[in-house]
């Protein structure tokens, strides 16, 4: 199994897909949530349940706007106030909150990874930022930055470059043709209860943790797709 597709199916068992692609056609989105070991000591045991708690909530989300679309009159579609409109926009908020909150789940599910210097991962950051530091350095400002949402470090495949993002609400401000990498959550229900107001000590924290070992297969992933995309 490639890198591409190794990812491919661990969002869609995080998000309780079914593996069979064939099969998930014919199926609403999501079954059930994945429980991830967040195995990270600068959490809370309270806090970390929290987020469990949210994860499920999202995925519930999207099956019940999943049912609710199979019904929803296309006919009767305008951009004011018609029922589809407002399906399509909570579909769209469900789908990028599930989508993050996963992948931000991954990036603190394993203690053990570490970063090495020849990893395609570090290669391109100190490529695509001028040193490692100065990545750090941004990906920091992007946190201290969102409103309430995540920051993302994605690789465009547009202008072939990792960048970071400030993402607010899960649905604003992401960019086309981006394929997140790195990802971390930045709302106030993420840290608050352990931190208060002090967010970037906990950006810190959470950045000492991130899984480079995850976060390397996401590189080589991202950069394969870009290939076959841009051609």
């Amino acid at each position: 199994m490639s890198i591409d597709d190794k990812i491919k199916k661990s969002i869609r068992e995080d998000l309780g897909l079914p593996s069979d692609e064939k099969t998930a056609l014919a199926e609403a989105y999501v079954t059930q949530a994945k429980k991830f070991d967040l195995a990270t000591e600068f959490l809370s045991s309270k806090l970390k349940r929290a987020r469990q708690r949210g994860f499920e909530k999202l995925v519930k989300g999207l099956n019940d706007i999943s049912a609710k679309l199979d019904t929803a009159s296309r006919e009767d579609a305008d951009e004011h106030s018609s029922e589809f409109r407002s399906l399509k926009i909570d579909e769209s908020y469900c789908l990028n909150a599930s989508f993050l909150r996963a992948l931000h789940f991954e990036n603190i599910s394993d203690l053990q990874s570490q970063l090495t210097m020849d990893s395609m991962s570090f290669l391109r950051l100190e490529r695509d930022f001028g040193t490692f530091d100065d990545w750090q350095k941004d990906f920091i400002a992007c946190g201290m930055a969102s409103r309430s949402g995540y920051v993302v470090t994605a690789y465009n495949t547009f202008l072939q470059r990792y960048m970071n993002h400030v993402i607010d609400e899960e649905s604003k401000h992401v960019p086309i043709g981006s394929h997140p990498v790195i990802v971390l959550d930045i709302s106030e229900g993420a840290y608050y209860k352990d931190y208060l107001d002090d967010r970037k000590t906990y950006i810190v924290a959470m950045m000492k943790e991130l899984n480079w070992e995850r976060i390397e297969e996401r590189v080589r992933a991202a950069e394969k797709i870009a290939r076959i995309t841009t051609k």
